[in-house]
């Protein structure tokens, strides 16, 4: 099941599957959000990888809606003094991603902004891994963004965070887990039947610690149609060390 956005602005439930992430924690976090009626709902996350282009999931901009992206925001329902926000100028979404098909991958998209973002302690750029890179099984990763906090629960308003470790590839497309539907340009990550992704948490990051730092590894993708939290059905994620020449070749050509 794709992870897709939520038009409505609720209130956030505590439950187990997530802790709220400290203010400033994730800064290269965005928030995008479409407009309807004169107002502007948070649909998806993404990723700040330069000061006017953003990382997100292929089906979180597959809709002709319009859109503009969020910096520097913790608590969505209130002005917290740091957020800048700038409209989404063009959309490159992987021409091979196909809506009706998510397990094909390629679901990734670059957003091509209007202006560039302020840079300061609150906006920072995402750090990629290097191309080709794979992370070991049991890698150290969180999942952030103000996705639901539970299967058919309410989206959360203030930044979330959960730890997933990754499951590497041999084990998360094994018949027990995703079999087939799993493919190597992607990265799984959790699958205790606890913690996972959920809606809205689409197209946000999945931050893994390698030699010290994090970076980016994962664009959120999908989870299980029976839920989000389903034991052996980790989150998926687009696996961003297989697209960074493509990466790359976008921004340059644009």
């Amino acid at each position: 099941m794709l992870l897709p956005g939520h038009s409505t602005q609720d209130f956030p439930e505590t439950n187990a599957r997530v802790v709220e992430a400290g203010r400033n924690s994730w800064p290269s976090q965005i928030s995008l959000q479409y407009r309807s009626g004169g107002s502007w709902y948070h649909t998806c996350g993404g990723t700040l990888i330069r000061q006017n282009w953003v990382m997100t999931a292929a089906h979180c901009v597959d809709s002709s809606l319009t859109f503009h992206v969020v910096v520097g925001d913790h608590n969505l329902s209130q002005n917290d003094g740091t957020e800048q926000y700038v409209s989404v100028q063009k959309i490159v979404a992987h021409p091979y991603w196909n809506s009706n098909n998510v397990a094909t991958g390629y679901d990734i998209a670059l957003l091509r902004l209007a202006q560039s973002f302020t840079l300061n302690s609150y906006v920072q750029l995402g750090v990629l891994p290097q191309e080709g890179t794979i992370l070991a099984n049991n890698s150290p990763c969180y999942i952030t963004g103000w996705g639901r906090t539970k299967t058919n629960g309410q989206l959360a308003q203030t930044l979330q965070q959960a730890y997933l470790p990754s499951v590497d590839y041999a084990t998360c497309s094994s018949s027990s887990y995703w079999g087939s539907t799993v493919k190597n340009t992607m990265v799984c990550a959790g699958g205790d039947g606890i913690c996972s992704g959920c809606q809205g948490d689409s197209g946000g990051p999945l931050h893994c610690l390698v030699n010290g730092r994090y970076s980016v590894h994962g664009v959120t993708s999908f989870v299980s149609s029976q839920g989000c939290n389903v034991s052996r059905k980790p989150t998926v994620f687009t696996r961003v060390s297989a697209y960074i020449s493509w990466i790359n070749n976008v921004i340059a050509s644009n």
